[in-house]
């Protein structure tokens, strides 16, 4: 019986133009409330650009978003794990001695952070994932503790930036979802163990729960599904992750495998209850 749907939402849910079918969302809305079951993106993205995504929907979902570091649920934000942030400034100052060429994402609580000379079109590539984003003359400016802390990299050097890292491996959890992008956060921080903190909350098992995903960030989302789908479109290790293989993001794969499950399974009504936790 599945309860939990969790998907992530780059290359799984979205389609290649950063959107999704909104008049096939309405029947899997509608089929999930008939099920009794919970819908969670499980994103890099910012809680606030996954609310803008899905306007008034928005307040039904649990967005596990900021690369999982955060799980936000009718406007309310129930779990967190911060960067320190000393640490994360060491981090930052590192990968500007890496290179110059890469845009460096800094989330803290109160939005993204990137430099204010950075070229235009990385600038509106940020955007599609940030909904509050600001700009400094430098990084040193923060003061708050990071959410996380995101690279891209439109020469798609990554993987061996990663590996510059190695010196925070054992401090933080360093992963290249793909060739552009780098996602850095809290040590032991990731979709993984932040899908474990929601399906306590939830009282949801892994043989409950449906989960999607496409990247290498989602290695640890799949070990927490019994019903885990990498998409036609995903990396070779997700699709040898996970236990079935559906659709591309570009063919509504999630939403149209979400009601075919589903309309196998009797409807639930079960009242969902949590303990919000910090």
């Amino acid at each position: 019986m599945i309860k939990l749907v969790l998907s992530d939402m780059d290359g799984t849910f979205l389609n290649n133009n950063g959107d999704f079918n909104r008049e096939l969302y309405n029947d899997v809305k509608k089929i999930m409330k008939e099920k009794g079951v919970v819908f969670a993106p499980v994103t890099g993205k910012q809680c606030e650009r996954i609310e803008e995504l899905f306007g008034d929907d928005a307040d039904d979902l649990w967005i596990l978003g900021d690369s999982a570091t955060r799980i936000k649920h009718n406007k309310k934000f129930v779990y967190e794990s911060l960067l320190n942030n000393k640490l994360g400034l060491a981090i930052i100052h590192l990968l500007e001695e890496i290179s110059l060429e890469h845009t460096i994402i800094a989330c803290t609580r109160n939005g993204a952070v990137i430099k204010d000379n950075i070229p235009s079109e990385e600038a509106a590539i940020v955007r599609k994932s940030y909904a509050q984003v600001r700009k400094v003359s430098s990084f040193s400016e923060i003061t708050e503790d990071f959410v996380k802390i995101t690279i891209h990299d439109p020469l798609y050097r990554c993987m061996e930036t990663r590996e510059k890292l190695a010196i925070f491996f054992d401090h933080a959890y360093i992963v290249a979802s793909e060739p552009c992008w780098i996602d850095i956060a809290n040590a032991n921080v990731h979709k993984g163990t932040t899908v474990e903190h929601l399906q306590r909350l939830l009282n949801v098992t892994p043989e409950e729960t449906m989960a999607f995903g496409d990247g290498y960030n989602d290695l640890e989302l799949m070990a927490h599904a019994t019903y885990s789908f990498a998409v036609g479109n995903a990396v070779k290790e997700i699709k040898d992750a996970a236990n079935f293989i559906t659709r591309s993001n570009e063919e509504d794969a999630v939403m149209k495998t979400i009601i075919q499950i589903l309309s196998l399974q009797s409807n639930v009504y079960e009242k969902v209850n949590y303990s919000p936790v910090i």
